[in-house]
């Protein structure tokens, strides 16, 4: 990406941190008090960068939560990485987790003017009903999806409805929730935030002033995609050969969780354990902030992890890989024509994209001047001074009152929610939930699921093959360059890439 294109999608080249929300010229701007809660791994790192971009004039505070899958200390103070002022000390003093009621009585005891709810799907819904139940002159409640969010998926408007504003990150994903939100009977409440993550900065710098060295090709793992144990043997694999291919690079396998440590996704497979004994020694397995390793990085390789934005940000070039097919299970649809597609061959010859500009402004890199979250978080804010926030309906009608609402409790919070009723609810609901699975495995084997729909892989060379140069050669020194690697490989992209033509 050139510099052009970063100032573009970075409205300018100006900085992004404390932005003011549009106000007046010669008003001074109310100070606001806004607390963010957050639970796992990813939207911890989402919700505090974006309220990292929030206006000067709020006051930020942030909160996690208590859940089955709470971030570790260790992977929020990765998370928490790189924040403003107003949040710099959670890097190193990562708030302690509470128990949903402990953060809703502070709620009730001082309410804040807005709260992010930067949760995972169940506890986010019950986080906001609570709020709505539980405290008078409720905050405004703004909540959102971390990472890339297209296709637009149900349940996450479902879990969201009763928020007064959901946070999305490129007008692509604008349009397609609030299409889905409308078929579903809810009013659209979509605001547009560029992605925390997908921002230019400057070049890295060791402590001591010298220049980084570029030495890695970091590979971005997911916990969920793809989700075989054959598919992801498959990728390490291609790892390993790249690695053997070129020592003079250091070929990390960037994981989110050590051992024993919860993502937001649960992972089957995890990759550390799919690396063979025999793998070579610049094959290597490291967590840690992405930025760091994007610090070092002459490439990002994917299937479809949100990284790749990061990565396209700094313009450091990038592959997500195609060989498993491009569908809505993959979440790699969104990749289609952005020049970021390729494949193993693509990966071993050290061949990476480079983003298209006509792609960019509607994925992702728009210009921070159509960015509304804060002006209409703002706006949410001044009419509860004015009381006149009006309350969201529901999309869940579940019933059962009291112990329907305890269930769902239960079944967010696990082993967190203590409460009596959540036992009974539990004693009483978990017979009618295994039933229902029973019932939905009938079905499935009655009347089998549609196969979901894949379009062929695609590659670097295809596109090279189109009259467009894709070759990492800028970035590694050359490695994909010399009309060599394609070549050498000749007979041996069978071997690599086997049944690519199955989909």
């Amino acid at each position: 990406m050139t510099g052009g294109d970063l100032d573009a999608a970075g409205g300018g080249g100006e900085p992004s941190e404390g932005r003011e929300a549009r106000l007046p010229s010669d008003a001074l701007p109310r100070v606001r008090r806004v607390v963010g809660l957050v639970d796992t791994d990813s939207f911890a790192k989402w919700g505090a960068h974006l309220l990292a971009t929030a206006p000067a004039h709020w006051d930020l505070e942030l909160l996690t939560v208590a859940t089955p899958r709470s971030a570790s200390r260790a992977q929020l103070r990765s998370a928490f990485r790189g924040l403003d002022d107003r949040l710099a000390h959670l890097a190193a003093a990562p708030p302690e987790a509470l128990e949903v009621d402990a953060i809703v009585e502070q709620l009730r005891q001082d309410p804040p003017d807005a709260v992010l709810v930067s949760l995972i799907g169940p506890v986010a819904e019950l986080v906001i009903e609570e709020v709505h139940r539980r405290v008078p002159r409720r905050p405004g409640l703004v909540t959102g999806l971390p990472g890339i969010s297209y296709p637009a998926k149900w349940k996450g408007v479902f879990f969201r409805a009763r928020a007064d504003l959901f946070v999305l990150h490129s007008r692509r994903e604008v349009r397609a929730y609030e299409e889905l939100a409308t078929e579903g009977g809810v009013e659209p409440h979509f605001a547009l935030a560029t992605l925390p993550f997908a921002r230019p900065s400057g070049a890295a710098a060791s402590r001591d002033g010298a220049a980084i060295i570029r030495d890695s090709v970091v590979f971005a793992a997911q916990p969920s995609v793809p989700a075989e144990r054959a598919e992801r043997e498959r990728v390490v694999g291609w790892l390993a050969e790249t690695a053997r291919r070129h020592p003079e690079w250091r070929v990390v396998i960037k994981v989110r969780a050590a051992a024993g440590e919860h993502q937001t996704h649960r992972e089957q497979d995890p990759y550390p354990d799919l690396v063979p004994t025999d793998a070579p020694t610049n094959l290597v397995v490291e967590s840690g902030p992405m930025s760091a390793h994007l610090d070092r990085a002459v490439a990002l390789v994917t299937i479809s992890s949100t990284a790749v934005l990061e990565a396209a940000a700094r313009g450091i070039p990038a592959l997500t890989l195609t060989d498993f097919g491009i569908g809505r299970h993959l979440i790699n649809e969104v990749f289609v024509g952005s020049g970021l597609e390729g494949d193993a061959v693509d990966l071993v010859d050290g061949r990476f994209g480079t983003v298209r500009d006509e792609w960019m402004h509607d994925n992702h890199f728009h210009p921070e001047s159509k960015d509304d979250w804060a002006e209409r978080t703002e706006r949410l804010m001044e009419s509860r001074d004015a009381g006149v926030l009006r309350d969201r309906p529901a999309v869940r009608r579940s019933r059962g009152g009291v112990l329907r609402r305890a269930w769902e409790r239960k079944n967010a919070l696990g082993p967190d929610d203590r409460s009596v009723l959540g036992a009974v609810a539990l004693v009483i609901g978990a017979p009618v939930r295994a039933l229902k699975r029973v019932i939905r495995r009938v079905r499935r084997v009655v009347r089998p699921a549609e196969v979901p729909v894949l379009l062929a892989p695609t590659s670097q060379r295809a596109a090279s093959g189109s009259g467009r140069a894709a070759s990492g050669g800028a970035a590694s020194g050359g490695a994909a360059s010399g009309g060599g690697p394609s070549d050498r490989l000749g007979d041996r992209e069978e071997q690599l890439v086997p049944g690519r033509d199955a989909g």
